[in-house]
């Protein structure tokens, strides 16, 4: 594997794309790591890239890192919603670092271009960046590099400077000349493709890391299948078809509570908290539980006995309630998300105001 001249990182955007093939274009040999984790990447598209492209693609993935990154709370803070963009970077440049011996790796390619993002590619955050990766003298930047300073790379004629790019801002002009030039057709769609930058998957996400002691990759891998319901800290997930009932039997955990019907057709639910759960709140799931079940609520209401079977740590009980959907287990909003986030960053702002006016 160590014949590479460079390693790029690939998103499968269009600016990762150009990136590689502009050093490429040099003769130089780059091998495309694409990073993925519970909230970003499409591994599974990586044959198709590769033949679109004229890239070569191996898979990193990232989880343990992103998902410790979030744990500890990103240095450089959250975006809109619950991007750590600049931290996310970091990470990920680092761990590039850390593979350029495994593939006799020369330099860094990454595809951020200058002004195009108002949280992660100001030139102050791109010097952060590389600073914070350590990586100050083996990152290269092809699309902006003739607006930054040279880069050893450059310096040493291993990458001519000339023909790499000077491009500024959130225009697409210049990327779609040079994909025409490549003879790229198949032009990904704009945005980061990261659902941490959603409404709907931050409120999925944040009560994970919020309300769970330890939480892990696969917490966010349950949180981002089914519906979701939140008691203080005990949490239900809800299958809504059978893809979230397979998914939900390779997340299950022995701890877990598993939720079935008994006797009637409806869907499968895990439940999960950091502490034990007790019987009152264990009917209440179940009952919500069995409220997505038509024939259940329908023999609910003409006075049958309804049943539900929890199994945990291999043992199983059957709990009788009466299906209803009016529960103390609620949706999470993106608004108690976005008001917890904010409450975060409000003291960092607080300190860069009193610093503007002198007052630390």
């Amino acid at each position: 594997m160590k014949n590479y001249d460079a390693i790029a990182l690939f998103s499968g955007g269009l600016d990762s794309i150009l990136a590689a093939r502009l050093v490429m274009e040099q003769g130089l040999k780059v091998k495309c790591l694409h990073f993925f984790s519970p909230f970003f990447g499409h591994p599974g598209r990586i044959a198709h890239w590769e033949k679109e492209y004229g890239l070569d693609i191996d898979p990193v993935d990232v989880s343990a890192e992103f998902v410790d990154l979030l744990k500890h709370g990103p240095a450089h803070g959250f975006g809109s919603a619950m991007n750590p963009c600049v931290d996310c970077k970091i990470v990920m440049i680092s761990r590039a670092r850390e593979l350029m011996q495994e593939y006799g790796a020369k330099f860094i390619i990454s595809g951020e271009v200058l002004g195009q993002r108002p949280m992660s590619q100001r030139r102050d955050t791109l010097n952060a960046i590389r600073r914070d990766a350590g990586v100050k003298d083996v990152l290269l930047r092809p699309l902006c590099a003739k607006l930054m300073d040279p880069t050893p790379m450059e310096e040493s004629g291993l990458v001519d400077r000339e023909k790499l790019k000077g491009f500024n801002g959130r225009g697409r002009k210049d990327q779609l000349a040079l994909a025409e030039h490549f003879g790229i057709t198949e032009i990904p769609t704009p945005g980061g493709g990261c659902k941490l930058t959603e409404k709907e998957n931050t409120r999925r996400f944040w009560p994970v890391l919020s309300r769970l002691d330890r939480p892990t990759v696969n917490d966010f891998r349950l949180a981002d299948t089914g519906r979701q319901f939140w008691m203080g800290d005990f949490w239900l997930a809800v299958g809504r078809h059978k893809y979230d009932n397979e998914v939900y039997a390779e997340l299950q955990r022995l701890e877990d509570l598993h939720f079935k019907l008994a006797g009637f057709p409806g869907p499968i639910a895990i439940g999960r908290s950091s502490r034990q759960w007790d019987e009152e709140t264990i009917r209440k799931a179940a009952s919500l539980v069995a409220s997505y079940s038509p024939k259940a609520v329908k023999a609910g209401e003409e006075g049958q006995s309804v049943g539900v079977r929890v199994t945990q740590n291999g043992k199983q009980v059957i709990v009788s309630i009466t299906p209803c959907r009016e529960s103390e287990f609620a949706e999470p909003t993106w608004e108690d998300a976005r008001d917890e986030l904010y409450a975060l960053r409000k003291p960092a702002k607080k300190n860069e105001e009193q610093a503007e006016v002198g007052l630390e």
